[in-house]
């Protein structure tokens, strides 16, 4: 992995870096293990400190924190194990149970921390806990007086309809100034998403044709192979379409369709995707399909008459002058045939045909770029080519750009980690704003108002039938 040093960046300000729900799946996974390897990289501060906190009925002592985060980074960090690196991170972490009215132990903790470190140390709160306690989380900070020199990072789903998204917003901005507030999506962190800006923006080859003029469909593709994984209380209450569409692949399109910005500082490059929120037309339910597998209503915690969508397919459309008339396919589920992350741009048909052959099946195959965005993702371009022989006959043929391939894997780093060193830095370029998500809940709401009934598939399957009538004339790339 890049080092500070290595890679020209200036380390963030010392920080003190606070964890809520620190005894939770997305800490462990994710939080816990991107810290360390941030730390290894000498891409932390050079004075920092940790806390973990969660409610006193999920309180763990300082030394069986420090057990857990191990655990953590034994599991999910697959690079290798320094212990004199870890010594010295554990060392700086701590554990300070917290909640709503019962705060002293972490206000104090917070105190000892920053008496260690010095005077001007930041704070950077990350709320990793479930969409019903962010509110009085945030409230939390306000009381225990935790919001000065502070940032605060804050997980999806950011809200679950247009009027919650607006709280949130108005409960965050009444303890934080949007300057603060960091609205995380890890996708918007990936290497091969922020690649989507480099091969338009800094290839003259590709931003001439990004238009309606070349281009016939967009497809977002997220299937999973997981099933809900005993989360059955999260999907109940959220669903596929909040919990992947509005926060991920909303997200993408935005990238994939946004204008020029004027540079890649935080302001430019969200006013462009904020743009193209602002011109997406309502959601069209008779344009969505919802779909359920086979024994889903089986799990634990899951009602028989259950109608919480464990997949999500639909159409969107942007009515901008660069976009007007292209449909954008988006689609995700879990208990899918595989696990991909795929954008996919089909281009225009020549006007005349003058090769023989089969026009079908050509067209299914040709004509595309294909962006794989699951780290370290790659760029395929899928052609027609002449067959050797005295005939002209065609076959597909296709170009291909690696990631892991063409540059140093070493380099990389994953979304979470991106994530939360641009959040220390104070850069906000990666994180989503409160208008766009409030724009997007706003076009959602046709949806929420009248879903669809779910429509049971198979699991290992690619979806409910309706999927393939949805995307018609065209095909889903997926499975290629």
């Amino acid at each position: 992995m890049a080092r500070a040093a290595d890679s020209g960046l200036q380390r963030p300000d010392d920080h003190l870096i606070v964890l809520f729900g620190a005894t939770g799946d997305l800490a462990k996974r994710k939080l816990i293990p991107g810290l360390f390897r941030l730390a290894k990289a000498r891409l932390m501060p050079r004075q920092f400190r940790i806390i973990g906190t969660a409610p006193p009925s999920f309180a763990m002592t300082t030394e069986e924190f420090r057990a857990f985060a191990l655990e953590a980074v034994h599991t999910f960090d697959h690079s290798a194990f320094d212990q004199a690196e870890w010594d010295s991170f554990c060392s700086k972490i701590s554990f300070a149970p917290a909640e709503l009215g019962d705060e002293d132990a972490l206000r104090d903790e917070v105190a000892k921390a920053r008496a260690e470190i010095g005077t001007g140390v930041r704070l950077l709160h990350h709320l990793a806990v479930p969409p019903f306690a962010f509110a009085s989380m945030v409230e939390l900070l306000g009381v225990a007086e935790l919001t000065n020199n502070a940032r605060v990072v804050c997980e999806k789903p950011f809200g679950t309809d247009l009027h919650s998204a607006q709280e949130l917003n108005r409960m965050l901005r009444s303890h934080f100034d949007e300057s603060q507030i960091f609205r995380i999506d890890h996708f918007l962190g990936k290497e091969s998403v922020d690649n989507v800006l480099a091969l338009r923006f800094a290839n003259g080859l590709f931003e001439p044709m990004w238009n309606r003029d070349n281009v016939s469909y967009i497809q977002i593709d997220v299937p999973e192979k997981i099933s809900i994984e005993g989360r059955a209380a999260f999907f109940e209450e959220t669903g596929a379409f909040r919990d992947m569409v509005v926060t991920h692949l909303f997200q993408v399109l935005g990238v994939v369709a946004m204008e020029p910005p004027v540079s890649l500082d935080a302001k430019p490059l969200r006013d462009e995707m904020v743009k193209v929120f602002e011109s997406m037309l309502p959601l069209d339910v008779s344009q969505v399909v919802r779909g359920q597998y086979e024994g889903y209503r089986d799990e634990p915690g899951v009602s028989p008459y259950s109608q919480a969508e464990t997949f999500v397919a639909l159409k969107c459309e942007i009515d901008n002058w660069r976009w007007k008339g292209v449909p954008f396919y988006l689609r995700t589920g879990k208990s899918l045939a595989q696990s991909r992350q795929v954008i996919t741009i089909g281009f225009r048909e020549p006007v005349m045909r003058i090769f023989p052959g089969d026009v079908g099946v050509r067209s299914r195959r040709g004509n595309k770029l294909v962006i794989d965005f699951a780290d370290p993702g790659s760029i395929d371009l899928h052609f027609f080519a002449k067959l050797p022989g005295p005939q002209m006959r065609l076959g597909n043929a296709e170009m291909t750009f690696s990631y892991e391939d063409s540059f140093s894997s070493s380099h990389n780093l994953q979304g979470y980690e991106q994530l939360i060193l641009n959040a220390m830095i104070g850069n906000q370029a990666l994180f989503t704003r409160s208008d766009g998500i409030e724009r997007l809940w706003e076009i959602s709401q046709p949806l929420l108002n009248a879903p669809p009934p779910v429509e049971m598939y198979e699991p290992g399957s690619w979806g409910p039938d309706a999927v393939d009538e949805l995307i018609s004339p065209f095909h889903w790339f997926l499975p290629e």
